[in-house]
């Protein structure tokens, strides 16, 4: 018989319980003394509903109930909120202000470590004066960190109004709009760039919304995002500049004082209707809330012109936040062995890093040199030591970055590694893969790589079952196990001397710099470093 319970949920013992409490307990009077009321609502809901309010955050689990109606344990609570509020009170008695103190239940892959229940403790202002509504819940978002004692916290702000008002103005839409919104949505900076280059849209736009995505600073850099959506011929009330700048002027010390602002938070174009903010806390790998302004949800359940904003916390990364010991560290940038290493440390060297520790590490996988420890790992888990905290930022090829799957920020292409992702097969079976690809026959394939394969085969609507392994790939078609593989290759010289043939390209990698957005937004050592990078990088990719 088992005891423990199952993968990513957890017993709280009494200790931990306490702390829990006691945390809860401060975040409650906060939010009850700035007059919010508390509101319950069921643990299951039907995901027809949720869905027609808006985009759901995390995977959700679900099931069917006698009356095979399908429902769904709540991935979170705004959308929830939202209706209730729509279906059980009167939205335009405005304002309602309501809490909540809840679990929430997310489906995590397996292996990747993470809980799949966890506690959010949040607020919903709904109706109110715009930029007053949202100044209030931030400032309460300060309150409550001042309150609990969580040190040296930035409140990082942004808003899908600049990207949205450039997409509308030059009436792009369709698949392209989707497009973009799904870059910006996944973080995906250097992906942004490269559909933009290649839309042959007006450079006027193309070059404003690369931009805009990489604005980052005080109050002073809402100058310079004005002046990028000017430059293509949009005004500061239609891109939301005068509205962060309402705001702004609205909100008391605490959130001001905290308060930078980043355009790289702008996701969720179906759910947030204004502006976005994420808290972060030193040494963190997430954010500890997050919210903004989310009039589209309500509008979505019928309710139209009721402003809506909030936030919620992680009860679980509260208590890292206060665990989390005060005082600055060295930063981590995670190296990959192997065949990246020596492209990754000239280009480290050229951004003026002090890497010569490493030119012969030896068995060492962490080398200090000055502020700096790098840390030495397989390009392929270089994307989960820094989403997971490990390190701050890394380099990693564009495949590892898109098979991990993680919240990372892709921000540089560093033009060098450059390989392909191509389908091959024995050239004694040649035209087999070729007729599926182009009849959509189902496909038997061998990969490393099973989210790249899976995802350019359902691209192209071709039915395939993936067999993963780990090395030697290339045996698995010839001797009968699939029909072809999914691989990388620089020269084709394995495949050639294999007898493989190449079938169709997948697509084309190099090495990335990359992020945490918690580091990133947070830590100013990761964006000079980013900068330097940029600066140093040759425009061209190496052959």
């Amino acid at each position: 018989m088992t005891r423990g319970t199952p993968r990513g949920f957890r017993d709280v013992l009494p200790a931990e319980a306490l702390e829990r409490e006691a945390i809860a307990e401060t975040v409650r009077d906060v939010f009850s003394e700035a007059g919010y009321v508390p509101v319950e609502t069921p643990l299951l809901e039907s995901r027809a509903v949720l869905e027609r309010a808006g985009r759901l955050r995390g995977v959700p689990f679900q099931l069917f109930d006698t009356d095979d109606a399908l429902l769904m344990l709540r991935p979170e609570l705004t959308l929830p909120i939202a209706r209730l509020v729509t279906s059980r009170m009167t939205p335009d008695a405005a304002p309602l202000r309501l809490r909540y103190a809840a679990p929430v239940v997310r489906e995590q892959a397996s292996g990747h470590g993470q809980p799949r229940q966890l506690t959010q403790m949040g607020v919903e202002l709904i109706g109110g004066e715009d930029g007053a509504c949202e100044a209030e819940v931030m400032d309460l978002l300060a309150a409550t960190l001042a309150a609990l004692g969580v040190e040296d916290w930035t409140l990082c702000a942004g808003s899908v109004r600049p990207l949205a008002a450039l997409l509308s103005r030059f009436e792009v839409g369709g698949a392209f709009a989707d497009e973009v919104e799904a870059l910006v949505h996944a973080s995906d900076l250097v992906g942004l760039d490269e559909a933009l280059e290649a839309s042959g849209l007006p450079k006027a736009l193309t070059t404003a919304m690369g931009a805009i995505c990489r604005l980052h600073g005080g109050i002073e850099c809402l100058d310079d995002l004005e002046a990028l959506l000017a430059s293509a011929g949009v005004g500061a009330d239609e891109g939301g500049v005068d509205e962060l700048r309402a705001i702004v002027s609205r909100l008391g010390n605490g959130a001001r004082g905290a308060l930078s602002f980043d355009f790289s938070v702008a996701g969720s174009f179906d759910y947030y209707t204004g502006v976005i903010f994420k808290a972060y806390a030193p040494g963190l790998a997430g954010s500890l809330a997050s919210g903004g302004r989310y009039d589209a949800v309500l509008a979505n359940l019928d309710v139209a012109a009721v402003g809506a904003a909030g936030f919620a916390f992680s009860l679980e990364r509260l208590q890292e936040a206060l665990a989390e010991p005060a005082g600055a560290r060295r930063l981590r940038v995670a190296v990959p062995k192997g065949a990246l290493f020596e492209g990754s440390l000239a280009a480290l060297e050229a951004a003026g890093c002090d890497v010569s520790a490493l030119d012969e590490p030896g068995r060492h996988l962490s080398i200090t040199s000055g502020d700096v420890d790098y840390l030495i790992v397989r390009a392929s888990d270089a994307p989960a030591f820094v989403a997971y905290g490990g390190a701050d930022c890394g380099i990693c090829g564009s495949d590892s970055l898109y098979e991990a799957d993680l919240d990372l920020l892709s921000l540089l292409d560093l033009r060098f590694g450059g390989c392909r992702f191509v389908v091959a097969e024995p050239r004694a079976n040649a035209g087999r893969a070729e007729r599926a690809l182009a009849e959509g026959e189902p496909l038997r394939v061998a990969t490393k790589y099973p989210r790249i394969t899976e995802g350019y085969f359902e691209g192209r609507g071709v039915p395939v079952e993936v067999l993963a392994l780990h090395g030697n790939i290339e045996l698995a078609p010839l001797v009968g196990m699939t029909d072809c593989i999914v691989d990388i290759t620089a020269t084709g010289t394995t495949l050639r001397e294999n007898d493989l043939a190449v079938v169709a390209e997948v697509l084309d990698c190099s090495a990335r710099f990359f992020a945490s957005p918690a580091a990133y937004r947070s830590d100013g050592r990761v964006r000079a470093l980013a900068d330097a990078l940029a600066a140093s990088a040759p425009r061209e990719r190496a052959s």
